[in-house]
């Protein structure tokens, strides 16, 4: 009987090896009403929201956030602003313009220097990283 008992729990502990695999998002997990089968990836897609989308822009504003601080004060808060940084809500070149009281060009101006600055931040580090 103890032989019994022991070979089933080496089976449980076996089974849930299996169980801990890597899952894809293509993997299928049940079918829906119609009997279509139906993948995770189905169901992290909704109609109006793109999680590979969301991921992606959550993945850049991370690294805009990592260099924000070589910004002076005034790029910083264009950037912000710009992007919706710290809950901020997004905002266009004119909103921002208006905001600050100059022109949708320099706003732009601004922008387009504070990003080339993070963006030659970002290269210096990853080049001093790879030597």
């Amino acid at each position: 009987m103890t032989l019994v008992i022991e070979n089933e729990i080496l089976m449980h502990i076996r089974s849930l090896k299996k169980v801990k695999k890597d899952v894809s998002l293509h993997d299928s997990i049940g079918q829906d009403k119609e009997g279509n089968e139906i993948s995770l990836i189905d169901i992290l897609k909704a109609e109006e929201v793109d999680i590979v989308e969301v991921l992606h822009t959550h993945n850049e504003i991370s690294k805009i956030e990592k260099y924000i601080y070589i910004l002076d004060k005034r790029e910083r808060e264009v950037i912000i602003s710009r992007f919706g940084l710290g809950n901020e809500k997004e905002m266009t070149q004119r909103e921002i313009a208006k905001k600050l009281g100059i022109s949708r060009s320099y706003v732009s101006r601004i922008e387009k220097r504070a990003l080339m600055k993070m963006y030659h931040e970002f290269v210096k580090e990853n080049s001093e990283q790879s030597l």
